[in-house]
């Protein structure tokens, strides 16, 4: 097995970890870490790939995206509500330390996240997806 097939299964066990954890986390976003599972299997291991596919969690966090380059309301919802609260919560602690550079920043950030999520990922109904 290449190097680079391994870094991709263990980066891909990462992310697969974190994502699962961040669906009974709200702190931490399950749909991109899932993505970058999606990612990492898809180029180390076909078999990894098929497995994650098959798991109810691919089903019902990706499955929409990536099929009709949409998402479910209470998906998006959820990504959306977590991303805001975690980088509020940066922005207001660094601002209380004076810190107004990395806040312009992150609030930047912040900004160009809703407008992706809200202008140009489709929102997809729940009998869409069947």
């Amino acid at each position: 097995m290449k190097i680079k097939k391994i870094v991709y299964n263990v980066l891909g066990c990462i992310c697969f970890g974190l994502g699962t954890v961040g669906v009974f986390l709200p702190v931490l976003p399950t749909t991109p870490f899932y993505l970058a599972t999606a990612f990492f299997f898809a180029r180390s291991s076909e078999k990894l790939n098929n497995w994650f596919k098959g798991t109810k969690l691919y089903k019902k966090h990706l499955e929409s995206f990536v099929k009709k380059k949409g998402m479910r309301p209470g998906t998006k919802a959820g990504i959306l509500v977590s991303v805001t609260l975690l980088m509020g919560l940066g922005i207001f602690f660094m601002a209380r330390k004076g810190i107004w550079v990395p806040c312009i920043i992150l609030g930047c950030v912040w900004t160009a996240h809703l407008v992706y999520f809200l202008f140009f990922v489709k929102t997809v109904k729940e009998d869409e997806e069947a």
